[in-house]
């Protein structure tokens, strides 16, 4: 890169470059793109992997917040008429704008960990467009969102993303990789939206807020979490033990229970906050 294309990575913005010409390969064969598809790339920084997507042969959009980075980006690839970029915040973007075909688009992005959860979830509000998703998070971000009951990683993240999605931890990747390195390790998740939910809630809404209230005190038990939305004879009438703690149950338990509050909430009363 030239000097006077130089760009010093922004702590605001969460930036650690990836330049690992190793890593960026087993990333681009995991995404496996093909001519004709139609990509998202979420803060491509300073290219790295954009190059390599773009070689695919597909129609490559990219958003990128940084408006340092933009001639950067522009002086490299805005020449190539599959390239489109869009200059924002991925956590306020329309991907309506996109124009994709329903579960056509791959996204992929090397996600700053400050907004990984928020953009995942705003993202899984798009799911309908969405093929599938390839992220390089902080490991213990993929730890939890590929996580199964009982453990210490299963929680709010890991329930309500597999209530979406199939999570598949596809491989670490060290500090070493990033330019600066940051302090943690990362790891490649590939995410594929359900064609058909296998657990649908009757409100998706509801379970949100039965997932989130049995986690604010992951320690005490279902009956006690979850008091101020439903008795201990409706957990029971669920299916589900109200002696156990929230982390021993799984996905399709607590859609039961979601369902069972649903069926408390007279038609035309607004949902518990």
């Amino acid at each position: 890169m030239s000097e006077s294309y130089q760009h010093r990575a922004r702590k605001r913005f969460g930036q650690n470059f990836l330049h690992d010409a190793g890593v960026i390969h087993r990333i681009l064969r995991a995404i496996h793109a093909k001519e004709a598809e139609h990509l998202l790339e979420i803060g491509p920084g300073q290219g790295a992997l954009t190059e390599g997507l773009l070689n695919s042969g597909a129609q490559l959009d990219v958003i990128e917040l940084d408006k340092d980075l933009i001639p950067i980006l522009q002086a490299k690839f805005g020449s190539q008429p599959r390239f489109r970029l869009n200059q924002g915040d991925a956590l306020k973007f329309d991907f309506q704008r996109l124009e994709a075909q329903p579960r056509s688009l791959r996204v992929v992005g090397n996600l700053p960990y400050n907004i990984s959860t928020p953009l995942i979830f705003h993202l899984l509000d798009n799911a309908s467009l969405i093929r599938d998703m390839h992220f390089m998070l902080q490991k213990e971000v993929v730890e939890r969102l590929a996580a199964g009951p009982g453990g210490g990683d299963w929680g709010r993240l890991s329930i309500m993303v597999q209530y979406h999605c199939r999570v598949e931890h596809l491989f670490n990747v060290g500090p070493g990789a990033f330019n600066p390195p940051p302090k943690v390790d990362s790891a490649i998740v590939r995410l594929v939206p359900h064609e058909v939910l296998p657990h649908p809630a009757k409100d998706h809404k509801l379970l949100e807020r039965v997932v989130r209230e049995a986690f604010n005190q992951r320690r005490k038990t279902l009956r006690n979490t979850l008091k101020a939305l439903l008795p201990a004879s409706e957990i029971e009438a669920a299916g589900v033990d109200g002696s156990l703690r929230p982390e021993q149950l799984d996905l399709a338990a607590f859609v039961r229970l979601a369902d069972k509050l649903a069926e408390q909430i007279a038609p035309g009363e607004p949902n518990p906050e």
